[in-house]
């Protein structure tokens, strides 16, 4: 595992700009979307206007800018790379990824159901750290039943496995988009191929259908080219020929190539959104992402767009965000808007730790 972490672009300010735009245009696009998570497009139009949700809008108990659980699973994502280059590059440890992101999951799942990080214990090794000792992730937002029944399992993906399409060990029916909204942190740390095997892997934590972990592959592998420098079509494309090396690719690369032909048909709609699919499951959340991100040249309109559809608004308005921040860094991201998402400091600052460290020779 050591070559695949190092890489020319890792070491540029173009690089620590995308990731931090990968993660506080992922948090945007999911607060955009969170409030009307579960409402019809008819419902959001009647609530917000004709045009649907314009910017951000209240969420529970009146908040602007709260997160979902799309967020607080990307951010703990990020964080277990995070340690897993480190432990690579300070004690020689390669492959302890798996059950590095296993315990970052675990975490995770600690903040569903506990109020706040526990007290500091001497005993057991004082108080929490890192992002267990964040109090605003202590929050239950609408989380995916395999999400949670999966971390509950506590199973860890072999990486020696091949990715051959058949059902993994953990809710192997479940493609629900829970795989693919929280795995752009992979496109950052690691070069398409490698992004895209971690991530499906990683996705098998929770999801076992095959469709569920290649589309979580598809957005990491999508995430690493454009860190590359890609344009969003060409990453799109190079990823269809890395997902055509493997068996069962067929639902990911049809939705795929349905987003390409539908952003080169005209002028978008939130209709158009909708012949795609409503989200729930991986590959139609990525497909929306995909579409509505290549078919609004503007990215506030881009990340509008993706949130104004009946279905499940704070995923694929996270994953829109993911691959426009990627593309513009954070620089190209509205930032009034940036500015009142929930943990923004903190979001950046692991943007940049996650930079710093993959950026280390």
């Amino acid at each position: 595992m050591n070559q695949p972490w190092h890489h020319p672009w890792h070491a540029t300010a173009v690089y620590r700009s995308r990731v931090r735009g990968c993660l506080l245009g992922g948090a945007l696009g999911d607060a955009l979307g969170y409030p009307v998570e579960f409402a019809s497009l008819d419902r959001i139009r009647a609530q917000h206007g004709p045009r649907g949700v314009t910017g951000l809008v209240p969420g529970a108990h009146g908040a602007l800018g709260l997160v979902s659980d799309d967020t607080q699973m990307t951010l703990f994502t990020a964080e277990a790379l995070l340690q897993a280059h480190a432990r690579e590059r300070e004690k020689g440890i390669g492959g302890a990824w798996p059950q590095l992101l296993r315990q970052a999951y675990e975490r995770w799942l600690t903040t569903q159901t506990a109020t706040a990080p526990p007290p500091a214990a001497p005993a057991h090794g004082g108080a929490p750290a890192g992002l267990a000792a964040e109090p605003w992730l202590y929050a239950r937002r609408a989380p995916g039943n395999a999400c949670l029944s999966g971390v509950a399992q506590r199973y860890a993906p072999d990486p020696g496995l091949p990715l051959d399409g058949s059902p993994g060990e953990v809710n192997p029916d479940s493609k629900g988009c829970g795989t693919v909204m929280r795995s752009a942190p992979f496109g950052l740390a690691a070069p398409a191929d490698t992004a895209f095997a971690m991530a499906a892997r990683g996705a098998q934590i929770t999801h076992g259908h095959p469709t569920g972990y290649y589309a979580a592959g598809a957005l990491a592998a999508v995430v690493a080219h454009l860190v590359a420098g890609e344009s969003l079509e060409g990453a799109v494309l190079r990823t269809l020929r890395l997902l055509e090396r493997h068996p069962g690719h067929q639902e990911t690369t049809t939705a795929l190539r349905e987003a390409l032909d539908l952003a080169a048909d005209g002028a978008p709609t939130a209709r158009k959104v909708e012949t795609l699919g409503e989200g729930w499951v991986a590959e139609q959340a990525l497909a929306v992402a995909v579409y509505c991100a290549l078919a609004e040249p503007r990215v506030s309109d881009a990340l509008l767009l993706a949130v104004n559809h009946s279905g499940d608004s704070d995923s694929t308005g996270s994953i829109c965000g993911n691959l426009l921040g990627t593309l513009h860094g954070d620089v190209g991201l509205p930032h009034p808007w940036v500015e009142r998402v929930e943990g923004r400091p903190r979001i950046a600052a692991l943007a940049d730790d996650l930079a710093a460290e993959c950026g280390r020779r």
